[in-house]
C-alpha cells in the first residue's frame, strides 16, 4: 500500500495537458525531475503511477508521435540525458562558454606568433637554430626605439621571397613562428636580471611545445650538447615527455606523436 507522501506526488494528468489535449513534456520533466529529491526517487514514482503516464503519452496519436514513431532513430526526450553525457569531452555541452559555430569573420584567423624577450640574440639564436633546427625567417630593425625582432620557425627559407618587404609578408603567413625581443643593450648590461619565464611566482606564461620524431633520444642529444633540464622524460609521473630551458629560462615541452597518446591517455577519457 503507498503511504499518503507517495499519493501528493501522484502525476496529475491534467496540470501537464495544453488546451489542444497534448502532453506538455517540458512542464511534466520541470516539475516532477527537478522538484523530486533525486532521480531515483522520480523513477519510482514513475513506476507507482505507470498508468496514468502511459495514458497521458499514449491515448492521442498526433503528428508528434507520429514522427518519432516513423523515425525510430530520432532521439526523445528521455533519452536526452544519457545522449549529452556521452557527447565528445571537447563539445560545447561539456565546455561551458565554448561556441559551437565559429564565427564567419574569423575563417581566415590562425595562431601565427609567441613572443618573449631574450637577452642577447648570439645567444638565443645558436639555441634555437643548432639546438631546435630552427631557421631564421625574418628579423626586423627599429633603431629609433632600439629594439629588434627575430622570427624563428620551421618553414623552409628556400621558399622565403628576396624582397626584403616581400619576405616580411612571407613570415607573416606562417604558423607558429616564435617572435624573439631584444632590447638593444640587455647583453651588456650587469644590472640587467633578466626576464620572468611565467613559472615562478606570479605565475603566467608557460612554455611553448616541440615535437619530436623520438623524445628519448632527443633529450639524449640535448643532454650531450649541455641544454638544461627541468623534466627529463621519466622523471615523475608523466613518462615520455620533457621539459627543457632555452637561454632565458623559458620552459621548452618535448614529446613526440608516438608516446604523448599513452602519456595522456587517463586525461583524454
Amino acid at each position: 500500500m503507498r503511504d499518503s507522501s507517495h499519493e501528493e506526488r501522484v502525476v496529475n494528468k491534467s496540470e501537464h495537458v495544453n488546451s489542444g489535449g497534448r502532453i506538455n513534456l517540458l512542464h511534466f520533466f520541470q516539475k516532477k525531475i527537478w522538484a523530486s529529491p533525486s532521480l531515483q526517487e522520480y523513477y519510482n514514482l514513475v513506476q507507482y503511477n505507470s498508468q496514468a503516464v502511459r495514458h497521458s503519452l499514449y491515448s492521442r496519436r498526433d503528428s508528434h508521435l507520429h514522427l518519432h514513431q516513423n523515425h525510430p532513430k530520432q532521439p526523445t526526450r528521455f533519452r536526452f540525458f544519457s545522449m549529452a553525457a556521452a557527447e565528445p569531452k571537447e563539445s560545447p555541452a561539456n565546455n561551458p562558454g565554448l561556441h559551437a559555430t565559429i564565427d564567419e569573420a574569423t575563417k581566415g584567423y590562425f595562431m601565427q606568433q609567441t613572443m618573449y624577450r631574450i637577452k642577447d640574440p648570439k645567444v638565443s639564436l645558436d639555441f634555437y637554430s643548432r639546438i631546435l633546427g630552427m631557421s631564421l625567417l625574418k628579423r626586423l630593425d627599429f633603431p629609433e626605439l632600439k629594439f629588434s625582432l627575430y622570427f624563428m620557425g620551421y618553414e623552409d627559407t628556400s621558399e622565403a621571397p628576396t624582397n626584403p618587404v616581400d619576405r616580411t609578408v612571407w613570415t607573416f603567413a606562417q604558423k607558429a613562428t616564435i617572435e624573439l625581443t631584444h632590447n638593444w643593450g640587455t647583453e651588456s648590461d650587469p644590472e640587467f636580471k633578466g626576464h620572468h619565464n611565467g613559472n615562478s611566482d606570479p605565475r603566467g606564461f608557460g612554455h611553448i611545445g616541440i615535437t619530436v620524431d623520438d623524445t628519448y633520444k632527443a633529450c639524449e642529444r640535448f643532454q650531450n650538447l649541455g641544454v638544461e633540464f627541468v623534466k627529463k622524460p621519466d622523471d615523475g609521473k608523466m613518462k615520455g615527455i620533457a621539459f627543457i630551458k632555452d637561454p632565458d629560462g623559458y620552459w621548452i615541452e618535448i614529446f613526440d606523436r608516438k608516446t604523448i597518446g599513452n602519456v595522456t591517455e587517463a586525461a583524454a577519457a
